[in-house]
């Protein structure tokens, strides 16, 4: 089975057709030591609902535009499931999870959990020792050669601290990806989670992710 896959420039059309190329336009902000320093402004919750996505990849392109990363590099990996006949599509990126193995291996203790779930990097401190990786049942660590840091997911946290949104949700052409605010009842990701609709991903792992929850159509 052929995988749809999303080229540069394909994507950049997309993009911009769908209003989303300020995706591109955004200075990529400092993490760290500043992030750990801001106040938590909300408890979030990003739901990737499997039912619509197509694999097209434009999530993919987005994170590594966004992060500077090489080319065919991203914070965020396919898994595709099903068969030929009927295949569906699993993201996998960093979980935020409540109870993060990478944090409890990790010598330098760089790799962090903010108050508000978003599980974080502190590149300085980070020795590039691998250890997160090894212990990330996801495996949702990249690896920087050119900077020796075992880096991952952040949630794009800086635009969603100042009303944004992560790169992978607008740049989501069927409207996959759902992100919002877990602590608003009212809000479409907190109902959703509430319903029981949108679940941790192998809550057998007993890491209890906190931000990613995925609606997935029973087989």
């Amino acid at each position: 089975m052929e995988i749809p896959r999303l080229s540069r420039r394909r994507f950049l059309g997309l993009t911009a057709a769908a209003g989303v190329a300020a995706v591109l336009g955004v200075p990529l902000l400092k993490k760290g030591a500043s992030l750990a320093q801001e106040r938590p402004k909300a408890r979030y919750a990003l739901i990737i609902d499997t039912t619509k996505c197509t694999g097209c990849g434009a999530c993919i392109e987005a994170c590594r535009l966004r992060n500077h990363l090489p080319e065919g590099v991203s914070y965020i990996h396919r898994i595709v499931k099903g068969n030929h006949r009927n295949p569906w599509f699993l993201m996998i990126q960093c979980q935020h999870c409540a109870n993060p193995p990478c944090a409890t291996v990790c010598p330098t203790n760089a790799t962090y959990r903010r108050e508000d779930g978003v599980v974080l990097l502190d590149e300085r401190l980070c020795v590039g020792c691998k250890y997160c990786m090894q212990a990330c049942p996801y495996q949702a660590r990249v690896y920087d050669e050119e900077r020796g840091v075992a880096d991952k997911c952040w949630l794009c946290l800086p635009w969603v601290l100042g009303g944004g949104l992560p790169a992978c949700v607008e740049a989501c052409i069927p409207g996959a990806r759902l992100f919002g605010r877990a602590d608003d009842p009212q809000s479409e990701v907190a109902q959703l989670i509430a319903s029981g609709r949108a679940k941790p991903l192998h809550p057998e792992f007993g890491t209890d992710p906190s931000i990613l929850f995925y609606v997935i159509e029973e087989e």
